[in-house]
């Protein structure tokens, strides 16, 4: 048994198919199948059920997985400490951002970050947060950057910053001319929310006390960004709420659509989540620096009363 035939077996699940394994892993399929084979006869087990299409895991093949992704992990770890022994900062960062925060937060940090740390080779995924904390258990992702909490036992949570809700009216809108704002004064008729998925829909149901069934206009639009949303409050009139950093580009006209809200105001609290396996801390920790000397400049005075505003399991 070796590294190289762990390596296979989690690349074949990864991939359901032995073709794009082999290609991921630079072997031939007979190659990464012959190792397999081996490994099978080694342990004594069928860890692949080869005459379904994809192909899946025996009962017996996903717990042998589950284990070598761990085994893989420690045998990484080995080399990390070479690498922080060096001083030197390098390896892949695999980053999962949710869409909502991703195109606000990224001009903040990301150039900084490649510029320091040259040695650092980053891949940017826009996910879900469902598809980001499947995507650091399997190991696809080394660190998501997501609204916390989240109610999953089997990751970490290291807070970075609190962002502010606002609410977002059309031009038009009469409704609220207070200056500030509580969630009960806000119509939830007239609310425009992003589609399923998105963990700040769950927040804006949440906040507003929204039912999941509500129909809360004749026209159904669910909007898959920020800036759809936006856009859709400004044809149709009503209104939606947004975060912070959506707001910081906003011109002077836009921003007089905007109403803050009264304490304890409603915040978003933006974390890096790892799993409990993450072993490249000294990355970690550069990337949290920089993210944070990026941000905090940029958000408004942190309110003395607020509230952080939960994610719908």
């Amino acid at each position: 048994m070796n590294l190289q035939q762990l390596e296979y077996i989690v690349a074949v699940d990864q991939h359901r198919h032995f073709a794009r394994a082999a290609d991921s892993c630079y072997v031939t399929q007979a190659t990464l199948s012959m190792m397999i084979r081996k490994l099978e006869d080694e342990l004594d087990a069928v860890i692949f059920d080869r005459s379904r299409q994809p192909v899946v895991p025996t009962d017996a093949g996903r717990r042998i997985i589950e284990q070598a992704r761990i085994v893989l992990k420690e045998a990484a770890l080995l080399r990390q400490i070479t690498t922080e022994a060096s001083g030197e900062l390098s390896g892949q960062l695999r980053i999962g951002i949710i869409p909502t925060l991703a195109p606000y937060i990224l001009p903040y940090f990301l150039s900084s970050f490649l510029q320091k740390y040259s040695g650092v080779q980053v891949r940017i995924t826009e996910l879900n947060t469902a598809q980001i904390t499947e995507q650091l258990a399997q190991d696809k992702l080394d660190v998501g950057i997501l609204a916390t909490p989240l109610p999953n036992e089997g990751l970490k949570t290291d807070p970075l910053f609190y962002e502010r809700f606002f609410v977002f009216t059309s031009k038009e809108e009469k409704t609220l001319r207070k200056k500030y704002v509580a969630p009960q004064d806000l119509d939830t008729a007239r609310i425009w929310l992003l589609q399923e998925g998105h963990c700040l829909r769950s927040q804006m149901m949440s906040l507003c006390h929204l039912k999941r069934d509500a129909a809360l206009h004749n026209l159904e639009y669910e909007a898959g960004s920020i800036e759809s949303l936006l856009q859709i409050v400004e044809i149709n009139k009503g209104l939606t709420i947004v975060p912070e950093l959506a707001t910081v580009t906003f011109d002077a006209e836009k921003k007089k659509q905007l109403k803050a809200f009264r304490p304890p105001v409603p915040v978003r609290e933006i974390s890096l989540v790892t799993y409990r396996h993450f072993i490249k801390n000294r990355l970690l920790a550069a990337l949290k620096a920089e993210i944070i000397a990026g941000v905090m400049p940029i958000l408004g005075n942190a309110a003395k009363d607020q509230t952080v505003i939960g994610i719908e399991s």
